[in-house]
């Protein structure tokens, strides 16, 4: 979702140089990048291909990259006759087929040239794992990850274009899924453990310092009965 600061109205006037940068917005775009993978059952004896995939990136809500995404680039494994893909318009996804896992890079760029390309990476999943969601109807492997691309003070050009988003109905069926992740769950999952981490870290740094004043109290009754023990010797 847009998190737009609340004084942007006053910062927009007509005649604004497009090129304006505004200060003290943020403006973040949720994405989702990842890829899907299914089993042929054997290897294909033709060339040992194992899984059919595709990898992508898309919106986390229903909203058009292609507003504001110029292009996305996939560089695959040089294994590929042509490892990398670069596409122009959503969907922004690649299918093939192959036999082994591999890291992608993907290289988002946008419509104003003034904001830089953002670079994911993306290990290529295609076997089963803790980790990777499964569709035992359709026996589908689900590896997705969620992304912020946070546009810090932009342009009044990114601007309105951020802010013009509209919903985006895509050009072909897929094999994607709307989201395989419940996120927003994974979210304040998360945030569940991050809050009991802290609670128990602060509980391991109140027993240490207990221990340390202890130590402290130790150390002074030591030098104490240290001292008594001097004094009494050179008394005698």
């Amino acid at each position: 979702m847009a998190t737009i600061a609340a004084q942007i109205p006053q910062q927009i006037s007509p005649g604004d140089d497009p090129n304006k940068r505004l200060k003290d917005v943020t403006i973040v775009k949720p994405i989702i990048y990842g890829n899907v993978a299914k089993y042929f059952g054997k290897k294909r004896e033709s060339d040992g291909h194992t899984h059919e995939w595709k990898v992508y990136i898309k919106p986390y809500y229903k909203e058009d990259l292609a507003k504001y995404i110029k292009k996305v680039s996939f560089k695959l494994h040089e294994s590929y006759p042509v490892n990398v893909r670069i596409l122009t318009k959503p969907p922004f996804e690649i299918s093939e087929t192959g036999w082994g896992e591999f890291e992608l890079v993907i290289k988002i760029y946008f419509h104003d040239p003034n904001e830089r390309p953002v670079t994911l990476y993306h290990m290529l999943k295609l076997f089963k794992t803790k980790d990777a969601a499964c569709d035992a109807t359709n026996s589908l492997l689900y590896n997705e990850f969620y992304e912020e691309i946070i546009f810090n003070e932009p342009t009044l050009t990114m601007y309105k274009t951020l802010s013009s988003t509209v919903p985006h109905t895509p050009a072909s069926a897929s094999l994607i899924a709307a989201h395989s992740v419940n996120f927003e769950s994974a979210k304040a999952s998360t945030l569940r453990g991050i809050i009991e981490a802290k609670k128990r870290l602060e509980r391991e740094i109140g027993v240490y310092k207990d221990k340390v004043n202890m130590g402290r109290e130790l150390i002074v009754k030591l030098k104490t009965d240290i001292a008594s023990s001097k004094q009494e010797r050179e008394g005698v």
